[in-house]
């Protein structure tokens, strides 16, 4: 099985886009098997996370502020990419830094995600992005 899921984003920051992966997963009928989702884009990632306090993206998203910032700061001079604005390259950066794709078991149609887990996209651009992430479900046999 496979599909795409569209997330819409407004700038840097963590989206969950758990819930319409377990819909999809439980619509499709899955049993158990491996789930994969991959990010068809260079600057963003994917991270499973804690979906409980909503603390923890703020925190993440200032955390990789701080590693990475935008090549207009004084630390980032050395950064020749930079026509597209200054965080293109740090979210190239970024991207190459987490993982751009998730491996996720999946038992009686359930991602064997722990309590507070979640799947997010975690975009690294400021401006809005319309973002693509591909699914495959590979059922045991």
């Amino acid at each position: 099985m496979q599909t795409t899921f569209s997330l819409r984003t407004s700038g840097q920051g963590l989206y969950e886009f758990t819930g319409p992966v377990a819909g999809w997963l439980e619509g499709e009928g899955a049993a158990d098997g491996l789930l994969t989702l991959f990010v068809r884009h260079t600057s963003c990632s994917l991270v499973i996370q804690e979906n409980a306090d909503p603390d923890v993206e703020v925190d993440l998203k200032a955390f990789f502020e701080r590693l990475v910032p935008p090549s207009d700061h004084p630390s980032m001079s050395y950064l020749v990419h930079t026509y597209e604005g200054p965080d293109d390259m740090p979210a190239h950066i970024k991207a190459a830094l987490l993982p751009v794709s998730l491996s996720i078991p999946v038992s009686n149609g359930r991602m064997v995600l722990g309590t507070w887990q979640g799947i997010y996209l975690f975009e690294h651009r400021t401006r809005p992005h319309q973002r693509q992430v591909a699914a495959h479900f590979l059922a045991d046999r």
